[in-house]
């Protein structure tokens, strides 16, 4: 299974973890407790933890082409998410 892990400086991981549970557990399977969030796509999971000043996020897919679609859905949404936070996301495979 392909693993992709970023580290993302931001001292709003927690705030991030749970925007981004709350939207995505109205259509996926979602777990969330304080400061770290999993998240089950059709192809692979998000696990997502917060630090004190970054935000670590690793997915795992089934397939390359699943983890590649999952690193953009996952870095749009942060990036929205953010809002005028700027956000560096750099996926490590």
């Amino acid at each position: 299974m392909p693993i992709s892990r970023a580290e993302i400086a931001t001292e709003s991981g927690a705030k991030l973890i749970n925007r981004l549970c709350k939207h995505w557990a109205h259509k996926l399977e979602v777990e969330h407790k304080e400061g770290e969030g999993r998240v089950a796509f059709e192809d692979g999971t998000c696990l997502m933890q917060a630090e004190a000043d970054k935000l670590v996020v690793a997915i795992e897919a089934l397939e390359e082409e699943g983890l590649d679609r999952l690193e953009g859905v996952v870095a749009s949404h942060l990036e929205r998410m953010a809002g005028d936070e700027e956000l560096v996301i750099v996926w490590e495979n």
